[in-house]
């Protein structure tokens, strides 16, 4: 077996590349610029030695190989050590491509919004189908205590990004997996750092697509017109709709879900006209219908019996960070969650609103991902905040955009704040029993979910 050295090891993927390579033997270490839970807290339980930076002697000479993450670009100290020293590397999606994909059925899980959650719950299913299944999920699923594993079973679920591969592989990290079942989630414009508009991502999709087999299934939101022109562009592969139904409307897709309860709670699975069976779960949203309609098709199309697991879905716990309650001190119930595009912002809200009613909901955010530093969804942030009674903004200095025209255009009460410790302070102000404060983010947010917490109480 052989020695890796890991950059970017406390991403959700990386990490998971690391935890793979641990399992199958190969010894591992790693560092990255920003370590922090819960991707710090798998790797240390798996003896992973992590190193704070990208210093060129945080890398062991004795490692046979540098995997790269795509966080990494020219420049990077430890990336012009690798190359001008001859060191053998490759990218985290080639690694898994080469490594544990081989001789798998592999269902990767694509899409702007819920790839995490999706491929959580495909990989719950699978195991609850007795499957043993591997996966690779880009968060840490409740259920499994590990955000991937090298599985027993013939299918591997991995979570299908549309993000480059490396600085050296400008590709989608996805057309690495050649995948026997693909989930087509949802397509929005994101990554602005990366894709100039949203016809350069359809393009990416489409390369996708384009390798699935004509023995594979393509899995795709029957209500998606972004999905629809990339499929117009040319498919070779049997495809599967899925989408909700309207009370009194007949099925329209191959997949249907007829809600039971507003807030998502509860369904009805339908596959074409045929009721499956009723799902009933903690899971909240829309959205988190439409991705456990997605699983089920999917397990569907590598032969599992989809009544015999739909009663497993009233236990599935979910990722760490997808409006993950925290605790409640004082009467308020703080959630920690990764949603950084305002669709996602969006679904969350209105899945926790149906579930709350009235009660008051209080948003904190950091504007963190690339997208969202570069202004790319200014306009459709305060629109997407509407389910919020009050929005706390962590507007750090290097912002390139004014938050104060998102604030001007809020329906609710909107503050901004330079750092974190302002941010914890101006919440301590606002909130009162009752209330529910959801921390959104999908970086570390300097602790201050957690934190905030610890004040309450």
């Amino acid at each position: 077996m052989s020695k890796l050295h890991i950059l970017g090891i406390a991403g959700t993927f990386m990490g998971g590349v690391a935890a793979l390579a641990r399992e199958l033997g190969h010894a591992v270490e790693g560092s990255d610029q920003n370590i922090y839970p819960p991707m710090s807290t798998q790797l240390e339980q798996l003896g992973i030695a992590l190193r704070q930076g990208y210093a060129p002697e945080n890398i062991s000479a004795d490692c046979d190989e540098i995997v790269v993450g795509n966080a990494l670009s020219r420049g990077n100290p430890a990336v012009e050590h690798v190359l001008d020293a001859g060191l053998k590397y490759t990218s985290g999606a080639q690694w898994l491509s080469e490594q544990v994909l081989p001789g798998r059925d592999t269902l990767a899980v694509a899409g702007t919004h819920g790839k995490t959650t999706t491929t959580t719950i495909l990989a719950y299913l699978l195991q609850a189908a007795g499957r043993e299944p591997g996966f690779l999920i880009g968060g840490v699923a409740e259920d499994f205590g590990v955000s991937a594993r090298v599985g027993t079973g013939r299918e591997f679920v991995v979570e299908a990004d549309e993000y480059d591969t490396a600085f050296f592989d400008k590709r989608s990290k996805f057309v690495h997996y050649r995948p026997l079942v693909a989930i087509l989630n949802n397509l929005e414009y994101d990554h602005a750092d990366i894709f100039p508009d949203v016809a350069a991502i359809q393009r990416q999709f489409h390369h996708l697509v384009r390798i699935v087999p004509r023995r594979g299934r393509l899995i795709v939101n029957g209500a998606d017109e972004r999905l629809a022109e990339v499929l117009a562009m040319g498919s070779w592969t049997p495809v599967e709709r899925f989408g909700l139904l309207s009370e009194g409307t007949a099925p329209v897709y191959e997949w249907s879900a007829r809600k039971l309860r507003e807030d998502g709670s509860a369904f009805v699975v339908l596959h074409g006209s045929r009721e499956i069976g009723t799902v009933e779960w903690p899971m909240l949203g829309d959205h988190n219908v439409l991705n456990g309609l997605a699983a089920l098709a999917a397990c569907h199309a590598v032969g599992v019996e989809i009544g015999a697991i739909l009663p497993a879905l009233a236990a599935f716990r979910s990722v760490k960070r997808r409006l993950e309650v925290l605790g409640s001190a004082r009467g308020v119930t703080v959630y920690d969650d990764f949603a950084h595009h305002p669709t996602a912002i969006a679904t969350t809200l209105a899945g926790l609103r149906a579930r709350v009613g009235e009660a008051r909901v209080i948003v904190a955010m950091e504007p963190r991902s690339n997208s969202m530093r570069l202004g790319a969804h200014a306009e459709a942030l305060a629109p997407s905040l509407a389910g919020a009674d009050a929005v706390v903004f962590l507007h750090r200095p290097e912002l390139a955009w004014d938050a104060g025209a998102v604030l001007a255009a809020l329906r609710a009460e909107g503050h901004a704040v330079p750092d974190a410790d302002a941010l914890i302070a101006k919440l301590s102000t606002l909130v009162r029993a009752g209330d529910h404060v959801v921390f959104m983010s999908n970086g570390g947010f300097d602790g201050a979910p957690r934190r905030f917490l610890a004040a309450l109480a």
